[in-house]
This record gives structure tokens, C-alpha cells and sequence, in this order.
């Protein structure tokens, strides 16, 4: 189980913990708390074969405990995602709630979120592929920006504008001259192939009365 154990506190006052298996990591826990600066900030203790990982915001410590073969980005999304629902759920109340105030119900919650984490391994695929989104988006937005504040860009912003939009007239005639181009010799390739029908009839009909087709007004005489 990549991680096993997570907990929020204020500074030393742990305000709600899961664990899931036994182990002495909640007692080492208690000692890291009382070094861990107060200021925001995050960092990763090796301690055996497992790292614990920690984000402090606000005073507040959100701290988790993961295998040393877990890649680190996903204990940190835990932490921000576990951050996040405590911070929505109680707010200012973690600053002067007592010892483990939040942990029938929060615990719950943290269970929830360290079973979703361990069963997803590609949490951190999936973060990384959002966080390219969003700087493409970043670099969007801040280049736009530039673009209005400095008036010279945008002037030549409209002059590309111009010259595409030309660029579309002209292409707009060059399809309409192909269009013509193909309707003339359509127009050919159909009486070509009228005049080699006609031909084709005329030698059917020349074979039964002769090239002149006399022989086939000698018959209507006769029959007269």
C-alpha cells in the first residue's frame, strides 16, 4: 500500500489521522511535527524504507506517510486534495480547535481519499497532463496581454489580419477559376463522347446499308 498513513494538525495538535495498518509511525509523527517549521512550505523526511511528506498552509499541517518507492508528486497530490476538502469543510476552526476536534468526521474522509490515490497510481499522469493544459493556457492568456498593452503588436496583429484575409480573396478566385476550368472540360469530355456515339450508330447502321446507306433507301423503294 503506497500510503499508509495521514494526518492534520496545528503545529503539535493533531486534529485528524487515519492509518491503515499498524506500525509506530504515529510516534515518530509526533516528533516530526515538532520540528517541522511553522511558515508555508513542504518537504519530504526519509525515515526506514518510507518518506514522510508534508504541506503546510495557514498554520495548518497536512502530513502523510508513503513507501519510498511512490513517486513524490502523487503524496503531494494527496496532500493538496486532502488540503483542499479540510480547508473547505472547517476553515478558521483548525486555528483554535482542540486535539483531534475534526476526527470523527474527517478521518472518513482522508480514508476515502487514501484508498482513491492508492488505487490510481496514474494520479500522477493524469495531474501532469492537466498542468500542461493549464500552462498552455497560462501562456495564452499572458501573450494576449502583451499584445494590448503594447500598441505596435496590435497594429501589426491587424496587418497579419489583412494580409490573411487577402489571402482568402485570392484563394476564393483561384477556386472559382478551377471551378470553371472543370465545368469547360466536362462540357468537352461530353461531346466527345456524344460525336464517338453517333459514330458508333453510324457504322452499325453502314454495316446493314453500306456506307452510303443506299442500301437501305433501295429497300424502302422496293417495298413501295
Amino acid at each position: 500500500m503506497p500510503i499508509v498513513y495521514a494526518l492534520v494538525s496545528r503545529e503539535k495538535t493533531v486534529l485528524a489521522e487515519y492509518t491503515a495498518t499498524s506500525g509506530n509511525f504515529p510516534t515518530v509523527t509526533r516528533v516530526l511535527l515538532a520540528k517541522i517549521p511553522p511558515a508555508d512550505g513542504r518537504m519530504s523526511y526519509v525515515y526506514d524504507r518510507h518518506i514522510f511528506h508534508y504541506v503546510v498552509e495557514g498554520g495548518v499541517t497536512f502530513l502523510c506517510m508513503a513507501d519510498d518507492d511512490l513517486k513524490r508528486r502523487v503524496p503531494f497530490l494527496f496532500l493538496e486534495d486532502m488540503k483542499s476538502r479540510f480547508q473547505a469543510a472547517y476553515g478558521a476552526r483548525a486555528l483554535s480547535a482542540i486535539a483531534f476536534a475534526m476526527n470523527d468526521e474527517f478521518q472518513h474522509e482522508i480514508r476515502r481519499l487514501l484508498d482513491w490515490y492508492n488505487a490510481h497510481p496514474d494520479a500522477d499522469a493524469l495531474s501532469r497532463v492537466q498542468q500542461q493544459i493549464d500552462d498552455v493556457k497560462d501562456v495564452m492568456v499572458e501573450n494576449i496581454d502583451k499584445l494590448l498593452d503594447r500598441g505596435e503588436k496590435f497594429e501589426l496583429l491587424v496587418d497579419r489580419t489583412d494580409k490573411l484575409s487577402r489571402q482568402s480573396v485570392k484563394f476564393e478566385r483561384s477556386s472559382t477559376q478551377l471551378r470553371r476550368s472543370m465545368w469547360r472540360r466536362n462540357v468537352k469530355l461530353w461531346l466527345l463522347l456524344v460525336l464517338v456515339g453517333l459514330f458508333v450508330v453510324y457504322l452499325v447502321i453502314s454495316m446493314a446499308c453500306g456506307w452510303d446507306l443506299s442500301g437501305c433507301s433501295g429497300k424502302r423503294d422496293d417495298d413501295e
